[in-house]
């Protein structure tokens, strides 16, 4: 049986859960979340692994999100393991070339991947993405320049712009 690997990470905000698989990071969950939305997360996501607490294995991804959450890093070199359709993998690679401190829009993230009429679908993609921060989701905003949806809550948006905007 395959298995995901889990820790608890925890900063300046609480705490989440990370997952990695033996391939790499596959979820960061909602800040001060229960358990429960990792499990349903992991087996809609991952069917057939089982969870183990493995802090050992999860440690290099505890301390490069440590270090970009005490505004330490502003580039991560771990390995990913995101499960997506096509087009999800397409608008999260675009999130990844997104340069630190910076924001941009929905309509131009589907203009970036050849598809300028599916700002909707790229919402969705978007908020379908598994790994807070390191593809950074959070960078993107209305055409109007406010925040908008967020997996982790509006909060934790502006956490995260705000920590980047200081560096």
């Amino acid at each position: 049986m395959d298995i995901l690997y889990v820790d608890t990470l925890t900063y300046a905000q609480g705490e989440m859960y990370i997952i990695a698989s033996d391939e790499g990071l596959v979820y960061i969950g909602t800040p001060n979340a229960a358990f429960e939305e990792v499990e349903t997360w992991a087996q809609r996501a991952f069917k057939g692994y089982s969870l183990e607490e493995n802090k050992e294995k999860l440690m290099p991804y505890v301390e490069q999100l440590t270090a970009y959450f005490n505004g330490e890093l502003t580039e991560f070199n771990l390995p990913i393991h995101v499960k997506g359709t096509a087009f999800q993998l397409a608008v999260w690679e675009a999130l990844q070339e997104l340069p630190y401190g910076t924001t941009t829009t929905y309509s131009a993230i589907a203009e970036r991947i050849g598809k300028p009429k599916a700002v909707r679908a790229v919402g969705s993609a978007i908020g379908a993405n598994p790994i807070l921060a390191i593809i950074p989701c959070h960078r993107v905003i209305g055409k109007n320049g406010k925040l908008t949806g967020f997996r982790s809550g509006l909060t934790m948006k502006e956490f995260l712009l705000e920590l980047e905007r200081a560096k």
